[in-house]
């Protein structure tokens, strides 16, 4: 189960529950593999809806790996996301809004 307060979210990657986290490595991470000016403009794009099926992988990823798994972005090309790509973009959203605010009753 994912602790919201601490910015996890869960992905479901071959049937077992992976916890995600957007780490301040994890963003780093995840600023480089983008190669956007800031994470802002990613942001901004998930926001207008504008977000690639590049944005979601490394979103995953970095949450993944901020949440202890030791994998690289390749392996997400081979498992079943529980969910599919919907769920997919849906956690990568939600791991970028739990990191750069509060949940909701806070």
């Amino acid at each position: 189960m994912a602790n919201p307060w601490t910015g996890e979210a869960v992905l479901v990657l071959d049937g077992a529950e992976h916890r995600c986290k957007l780490t301040l490595g994890a963003l780093a991470e995840l600023e480089a593999a983008l190669e956007t000016g800031t994470l802002m403009e990613l942001v901004e794009r998930f926001e207008g809806g504008r977000f690639s099926t590049r944005d979601v992988l490394a979103l995953l990823v970095a949450g993944l790996r901020g949440g202890g798994w030791q994998g690289r972005a390749a392996d997400l090309l081979t498992v079943e996301i529980g969910g599919g790509p919907v769920e997919a973009a849906r956690v990568a959203a939600e791991l970028l809004a739990r990191a750069f605010a509060l949940p909701k009753g806070a």
